[in-house]
């Protein structure tokens, strides 16, 4: 017997695609500016898609060092996803699976970190990075955002669903550590990992105000903060905008769409465990 579609899953379904359209409006918007003139950009009513597409947006963009900032941000974020995912995924096990002095403690010093905004913590975080001499370079950015204690979170709940039973046959058979945590834990908390992936990708992608306060020379820009440069006090070029802001959400949305099936498990498992 055929399931009868109900009244209300139509109204759920229409109400999903009113949303979908309107997150997906901006990007839209974005994407077809970048093919049009400064005069039609600016044009009411507005030219709702490019009737003359032009490249003229992208060639003025790249008279900047538009993909030497794509290049910083790609390897800003790049770096700083595998040194968390490395890092976190390693303390996220330790902390469930393994019982020392102190180990509930240092893990509710990370939850509370949660809580810290960075601005707090910016004076001290400048003297440091000043005394380490790499201000106004990447790593300035990539150290920092290392210790993000909402991986370290994240892992440790996925670390919980590792059985303890398969960790202690892996010990009586003679593996270590090592061994243990690549062999079985990993293909475990892979899910979470691809999550912790997109999400460490995106925060470190938009960390605009950290961008902003680290790095000062025109070439060691990210696409975020070399785009915001190109507006004028009396007079801003919309389309090399829109321009470079389409450019900026290339490497994102290939993000997305490499890591979006361990993501998407990675919600699931988290629905559904206990």
């Amino acid at each position: 017997m055929k399931n009868k579609t109900k009244p209300l899953d139509i109204v759920c379904m229409i109400f999903l695609l009113v949303l979908s359209i309107i997150f997906i409006f901006p990007f839209y918007w974005i994407l077809t500016g970048a093919f049009k003139s400064q005069k039609v950009t600016v044009k009411l009513p507005p030219e709702w898609w490019p009737m003359n597409p032009t490249l003229e947006n992208f060639n003025k963009l790249f008279q900047n060092p538009a993909l030497q900032w794509l290049w910083n941000s790609v390897f800003i974020s790049g770096l700083t996803l595998i040194i968390i995912c490395v890092t976190a995924s390693m303390a996220g096990y330790v902390l469930a699976k393994k019982r020392f002095y102190g180990d509930k403690l240092l893990f509710s010093i990370f939850v509370f970190a949660m809580a810290l905004p960075k601005q707090v913590i910016l004076v001290p975080l400048m003297k440091l990075v000043s005394f380490m001499g790499i201000h106004d370079s990447s790593w300035a950015i990539i150290l920092p955002l290392c210790g993000w204690p909402f991986g370290i979170f994240l892992m440790k709940q996925f670390s919980e669903n590792v059985p303890t039973e398969l960790l202690e046959a892996a010990k009586i058979d003679g593996s270590g550590e090592i061994r243990t945590f690549t062999s079985i834990v990993m293909p475990i908390v892979k899910p979470g990992l691809g999550a912790l992936a997109i999400f460490t990708f995106i925060n470190t992608w938009n960390d605009y105000f950290m961008q902003l306060v680290m790095l000062n020379s025109r070439t060691n820009l990210t696409i975020s903060l070399g785009v915001a440069t190109l507006q004028q006090e009396f007079s801003t070029n919309y389309g090399v905008i829109m321009a470079g802001a389409a450019l900026a959400a290339v490497p994102i949305v290939t993000v997305f769409l490499l890591f979006q099936n361990y993501f998407t498990q990675g919600i699931t498992m988290g629905a559904v465990k206990g």
